[in-house]
């Protein structure tokens, strides 16, 4: 077994701890997944694994101990350290005692085609990284393929993106482009874009993808869609708003729209 970390200077532990900033995420190539379940599906995934940080007086779970040997099966570097110096690795307050350090991936733009990326999302300068883990997970609950950051915005490997996408960062494809280029890729491949926007006229309960290649276009949290982006779309549908509020947050309304774009019928609601 490799040898126990207890100092908190080690530059292993250092090196983790960076990975906390972007500067840190960005200088490494690195990113933190934190727990058992994150942990899982990143092996399960066969993603690019650095190390597995490991406390062990924190460990109960015999799951965990099941992954530690099809970790090491797979010669995937385990570092062990004490609880104390795990405590500074997490963000969590009750810790499970393993962490995941794995090197980040992105997916290229002209690897992707109907085929392999039959529907999906695209966020425009989303600022909120949780909202981001947030739609992946909902993608990931509606079978499409993945989602485009585009011009910028919140970092994907963010912790807080990792944790709120629920270990679906790695198995959906993330892509970073710029607007222009996202909108020649679509008119080449032929998707459907669709917009979203409190001013449209069409009821997103009338909208039926009927299985054509398509992606959902989301603005950002602050601005939403500019007339630029709403004029790049082939249809844009509005979320009807009974109450006092005039929005929903990004990640609750993607979700909405990405059931009807899969499930919906062509039967307006009430």
């Amino acid at each position: 077994m490799p040898e126990l970390i207890s100092a908190h200077s080690n530059p292993t532990i250092k090196l983790i701890r960076s990975l906390r900033q972007k500067k840190g995420r960005d200088e490494s190539g690195l990113f933190v997944a934190e727990g058992i379940f994150h942990s899982g599906e990143a092996i399960e995934a066969g993603w690019d694994i650095e190390m597995l940080v490991v406390a062990p007086d924190l460990l109960t779970s015999e799951f965990a101990r099941q992954l530690l040997e099809n970790a090491a099966r797979r010669d995937i570097r385990i570092v062990q350290v004490t609880a104390d110096v795990f405590a500074t690795l997490t963000e969590k307050e009750n810790p499970q005692g393993i962490l995941t350090v794995a090197r980040q991936h992105l997916a290229s733009l002209n690897d992707l085609t109907p085929e392999n990326f039959p529907w999906g999302a695209a966020c425009i300068s989303a600022q909120d990284p949780g909202n981001i883990g947030t739609i992946l997970r909902s993608l990931d609950a509606v079978g499409a393929a993945g989602l485009f950051l585009l011009e910028g915005g919140a970092d994907p490997f963010h912790p807080s993106a990792v944790r709120a996408s629920m270990g679906t960062i790695f198995w959906k494809a993330v892509v970073q482009a710029t607007f222009p280029k996202f909108t020649r890729w679509c008119r080449k491949h032929g998707y459907l874009l669709v917009g979203s926007s409190a001013h449209a006229g069409q009821d997103y309960r009338q909208f039926v993808r009927g299985g054509r290649p398509a992606i959902l276009l989301l603005g950002s949290e602050q601005k939403g869609l500019s007339a630029e982006h709403l004029a790049a779309c082939d249809t844009v549908l509005s979320l009807p708003m009974r109450g006092r509020v005039s929005s929903l947050n990004l990640g609750v309304a993607a979700g909405i729209l990405l059931y009807q774009m899969e499930f919906g019928s062509n039967q307006a609601g009430g």
